[in-house]
């Protein structure tokens, strides 16, 4: 591990298999990162094989925290970079040393969103071409386009600037959990920006919640990140949107039900976000004819 200013952080349940791969990909990097598994309750034997492996520190878990588990990971940082891995995720040879030196040499920079290649045929996850032809452009002396989201799986971000955001928020739990730390990024005055020559590979396990699921809780969170951070007008048209929906997609009523279960919370997290990146959103949604 000697040399490495980068951390790798991974949360993970019940997916013993692929999280040994994943580390092997990982422990094989030279420099070696150190990495830190936080094991979200599993009931398998997910953790007890991570702790088996060389160099890796596990936190079990006592409930499932999500997302928001991560939070815990960067606090045990001792780096001041941190790159996440899922558990069926891991970096490119030469993608932390990559990031290290962008992010040495731009200090506003918060987080390097990297370019994802999936599976063995290595095809980009549909993200990347959003990211790469971001209508936000590449601000001068950014080393690649200004985004404000990334995926979870590839980025690496400066520890200081993630500490600042507080993290992963723990009322999203899972799902669209990435918009709000990019928000929340760019809210303190930091930059984010995706970089092609920072690569991750990520094999997505074959143990995974319904698209039905996911659908909903991504809608759900959606929904919260709107209360939380955007101005009044769009809560309300967020809102009249999605019950409009209800009559073709009865789905809907599921992510509606959890939202206001959730609103209360949402509401005392309220924190309006500055008329900048309110803006560069309003961008984002025109050009996704949003």
């Amino acid at each position: 591990m000697t040399g490495a200013r980068t951390t790798v952080v991974i949360a993970t349940r019940n997916r013993a298999t692929e999280l040994t791969r994943t580390l092997t990909e990982l422990t094989a990097l030279r420099p070696r990162p150190p990495v830190i598994v936080l094991d979200n309750a599993s009931s398998d034997d997910t953790a007890d094989r991570a702790a088996g492996v060389p160099g890796v520190r596990v936190v079990r878990l006592p409930r499932n925290l999500g997302a928001a588990a991560r939070n815990l990971g960067v606090a045990l940082a001792r780096t001041p970079y941190v790159a996440f891995s899922d558990d069926d995720s891991w970096w490119a040879e030469d993608a932390l040393a990559e990031a290290e030196r962008i992010l040495e040499a731009h200090a506003d920079v918060g987080l390097v969103a990297a370019k994802t290649l999936v599976g063995e045929e290595e095809r980009e996850d549909p993200v990347v071409s959003l990211m790469a032809e971001s209508p936000l452009g590449t601000p001068d002396g950014l080393p690649g386009p200004s985004v404000l989201g990334f995926l979870a799986c590839s980025a690496v971000v400066r520890r200081k600037a993630y500490l600042q955001a507080a993290g992963f928020s723990p009322l999203l739990h899972f799902g669209a959990e990435e918009r709000l730390l990019s928000y929340d990024l760019a809210a303190h005055g930091w930059r984010l920006c995706y970089v092609d020559r920072v690569r991750a590979h990520h094999h997505p396990s074959s143990v995974r919640p319904s698209r039905g699921w996911r659908e909903r809780t991504e809608l759900r969170n959606r929904l919260l990140i709107t209360v939380m951070r955007r101005p009044v007008r769009q809560c309300l048209a967020d809102g009249l949107r999605v019950l409009t929906r209800i009559p073709r997609e009865p789905r809907v009523l599921g992510a509606l039900a959890g939202a206001l279960r959730r609103l209360p919370s949402a509401l005392a997290e309220r924190r309006p976000l500055p008329v900048g990146v309110e803006r560069q959103i309003r961008v984002l949604e025109h050009a996704q004819g949003g």
